[in-house]
């Protein structure tokens, strides 16, 4: 099988799989949205149009950032809708311009009319920064999230406050590499992805009920192979590119 017949077939698998998934969900929560029925299928357009970017950003295609913008309008809007303030604000202050900002760099890397964007590379002293960011970022999104949660008992560690932490850091850095086209950017979502999996299996874990749960299991799971996906793309095109402007 050659390199274009592999990428074509897991797209298909991934697109497929998470599309199922989409439908599933919002199918069995659309018997029960009496008054929501128009928000739910807002949120599965949302949705489908994620899975969508996740898709072309795997394959350093410039349209990941119009699927991308629409998914994080979406988003946003709902949680602002929700009261979920902090998702909200994420999203629509920071992951809706980045897009923007994205498809800026993009095209200034030869991205766009069916060509991939020039991958580039962190080098060690860029890792450095990132790193200290990331961990300073760690620290203080856990201790503030755990001020706030008022569902987890109180232990050492707040396990799914600090899988909750860890995965918005990694989405906020791996956002800005994305945007700026960093191979490195696949590191934080796989890291997403992993803790998004942990955190939903320790929900179901304790809400052995909560079937919403176990969907979203499946689907960070299929980002997650993805995410592996992207990474192996992105290591060939950005192959001597390290530390490059």
């Amino acid at each position: 099988m050659t390199e274009k017949q592999f990428n074509k077939a897991f797209n298909s698998f991934v697109l497929i799989g998470m599309a199922v998934v989409t439908v599933f969900v919002t199918a069995v929560k659309f018997r029960d949205a009496d008054n929501g029925r128009v928000m739910l299928l807002i949120s599965a357009f949302g949705s489908m149009m994620g899975i969508l970017s996740t898709v072309c950003s795997a394959n350093a295609r410039i349209l990941t950032f119009l699927f991308g913008f629409i998914d994080v309008a979406i988003y946003g809007c709902m949680c602002l809708a929700g009261a979920r303030y902090g998702n909200a604000a994420l999203h629509l202050l920071y992951f809706m311009p980045m897009q923007v900002v994205g498809f800026l760099q993009w095209r200034k890397r030869g991205s766009g009319e069916g060509h991939k964007v020039k991958a580039r590379r962190l080098s060690a002293r860029q890792w450095l920064l990132v790193g200290v960011v990331f961990l300073a970022g760690l620290v203080a999104a856990y201790f503030i999230l755990s001020a706030l949660d008022k569902t987890e008992a109180a232990g050492v560690v707040k396990w799914l406050v600090l899988m909750d932490a860890f995965s918005m850091m990694c989405n906020i850095l791996g956002q800005f590499l994305l945007s700026t086209a960093y191979r490195d950017q696949w590191f934080f979502w796989i890291g997403v992805n992993i803790s998004s999996v942990v955190m939903w299996a320790l929900t179901l874990r304790q809400e052995p009920e909560s079937s919403y749960a176990l969907i979203y299991v499946v689907k960070y799971s299929f980002y997650l192979l993805n995410a592996f996906n992207g990474l192996r793309i992105w290591n060939n095109l950005s192959r001597g590119q390290e530390g490059a402007e």
